[in-house]
């Protein structure tokens, strides 16, 4: 175990050349440096962010829902049947044309009323739409009040005016308590929602979202470990600012306010191409590619550092353009409904017509 914890903290792949985890490790006093195993306080606070998530979602969300006139009510439930569920859960929850004849004739059921059923057990686990308002206040609460925080610390750092800061003095850059803060809220609320995929109604992205969440843990995580904490924050603050605008827009759906999902789905598609496109890697991107090579240098961690920002900037280009021919398709149908809108760093599918998100 000791010779794989060494392998994987090398300090040659981790750190600046003659820098070592020693001069690290021996600040003065009141000085601290990132640790890995300061994210571990992560862990339980995502827990307590996941309490938070059920008692807002049941109390307050639920309560506004409500006063939208948007009802928990039960859609049309399949019949039990012993037959169909075991084919459901362990077969197949759409059945081809073998199986559907193969079960009418077992059952002695027409194959429509097979189809039938199979549709409605289909449907009766997908979330209502007054659970996926909850859900949505929920996340719109958070990434509102995470972005508003983030904001107000980095006002007050000299990073957001300079990013050479980022690099000034690296790695041996001091963690505040303002950042360290930001950092391990961001961390345990994607470790809630790592959590809470496993509790809530399962959904067809369910593997998908799973690996953005892991990747997004990891990342972040990578980027503590190796004190990148300063431009960490800048790429964290840059994804914030249209995540609650996209939740507002999926809240405003489901109380089928149109035009106001209309007006804020702009808004967000605005704020989304130039924080991404253009704030992203003219700032972001350019400072962890050029300026901290003028200042610091190359070393391994640096290298897959910038790939994996690189990667993301490539899913922006990506998702911009998705949002673009949504856009275009808006403007020529006159209105646009998303049917799933998942949040930063996500794949985004729409059509338009009636079906809601």
């Amino acid at each position: 175990m000791a010779a794989l914890s060494a392998w994987f903290w090398n300090e040659r792949f981790w750190l600046p050349h003659n820098v070592t985890w020693a001069d690290l490790a021996d600040p003065a006093p009141g000085v601290e440096y990132p640790k890995a195993g300061h994210l571990l306080a992560a862990l339980p606070l995502a827990v307590g962010i996941f309490a938070v998530r059920i008692l807002f979602e049941r109390f307050i969300a639920s309560a506004c829902a409500r006063r939208l006139h948007i009802q928990a009510g039960v859609g049309r439930r399949a019949q039990p049947n012993a037959v169909l569920e075991k084919v459901f859960t362990s077969i197949t929850t759409n059945p081809d044309t073998r199986h559907l004849d193969g079960l009418s004739k077992q059952l002695d059921w027409d194959v429509r009323k097979v189809q039938r059923w199979f549709r409605h057990r289909r449907n009766q686990d997908k979330p209502g739409t007054h659970t996926k308002f909850c859900e949505s206040m929920w996340r719109f609460t958070f990434y509102l009040g995470i972005f508003i925080y983030g904001l107000q610390f980095l006002w007050q750092s000299p990073w957001l005016w300079d990013t050479r800061h980022c690099w000034y003095g690296y790695p041996y850059q001091v963690m505040t308590s303002g950042l360290y803060h930001y950092y391990v809220i961001e961390l345990a609320f994607y470790w809630s929602l790592m959590f809470s995929q496993f509790i809530d109604i399962k959904r067809k992205d369910f593997l998908v979202m799973f690996i953005h969440h892991l990747a997004t843990v990891g990342l972040v995580s990578f980027s503590y470990a190796n004190n990148m904490a300063r431009v960490g924050s800048l790429v964290l603050c840059v994804h914030d600012t249209s995540d609650f605008l996209l939740e507002a827009a999926k809240m405003a759906n489901y109380a089928k306010y149109q035009r106001l999902c209309d007006f804020l789905f702009i808004v967000f598609s605005v704020v989304f191409f130039i924080t991404r496109l253009v704030i992203y890697p003219l700032w972001v991107l350019n400072s962890t590619m050029f300026e901290s090579w003028a200042i610091v240098g190359p070393f391994p961690s640096w290298w897959l550092f910038n790939i994996l920002l690189l990667v993301l900037q490539v899913l922006h280009i990506f998702w911009s353009y998705l949002i673009f021919r949504i856009a275009l398709k808006a403007l020529l149908r006159g209105k646009v409904r998303p049917i799933y809108l998942s949040n930063h760093n996500r794949i985004l599918v729409f059509c338009f017509g009636n079906t809601s998100l």
